[in-house]
């Protein structure tokens, strides 16, 4: 089973009782805004999550974000894999606010970054995040990642429309 090592966390598979503790330590900033608000969602959803992981076949790496002594804190994905053309998004999120700005995104982002060129031949990343979301930018931006447009307005979120920026980084960057 594949675990990528950082200093302060790893990243591991997920196991149907991490997405069930993810689902339950999910909280929303509602005065840093980074993602829409999704409500609704029980933990029978956190189970379809689960299984929606377990039957992807290659488009998709997603694996938990754990710190060293074993809790789950979050996850992270390489989403919509192109392997003809080598490329795909990054996806990420940290389920409690004590837990964000921390850097532990940052490390795991890098992790699967360097195992996404390095082992699986990827020549592209991108990723999106909204402008609300500077703690997001700026992590990208750390990353080495390129801002390379804006899709103007295009999600509602707290009663208004927000930007989405898009960003991409190469492999020999």
């Amino acid at each position: 089973m594949l675990k990528l090592q950082g200093e302060r966390i790893y990243l591991a598979a997920l196991e149907r009782e991490h997405c069930r503790k993810l689902y339950e330590d999910e909280e929303y900033d509602f005065g840093h805004v980074a993602d829409p608000l999704y409500i609704g969602a029980s933990l029978e959803s956190s189970d379809e999550w689960y299984s929606d992981i377990q039957k992807r076949n290659g488009d998709n790496v997603r694996l938990g974000i754990f710190l060293n002594d074993g809790t789950v804190i979050g996850d992270v994905a390489l989403q919509d894999i192109s392997w003809r053309a080598r490329k795909c998004s990054l996806g990420m999120s940290i389920a409690k606010i004590e837990n964000r700005n921390q850097g532990y995104g940052k490390e795991a982002a890098r992790l699967l970054l360097d195992y996404a060129f390095g082992n699986m031949g990827l020549h592209r990343v991108t990723a999106g995040t909204l402008a609300t979301n500077i703690s997001g930018q700026k992590c990208l931006e750390d990353l080495g990642f390129v801002l390379e447009g804006t899709m103007r307005r295009n999600n509602w979120v707290a009663g208004e429309w927000v930007d989405k920026l898009l960003y991409a980084i190469l492999r020999e960057e």
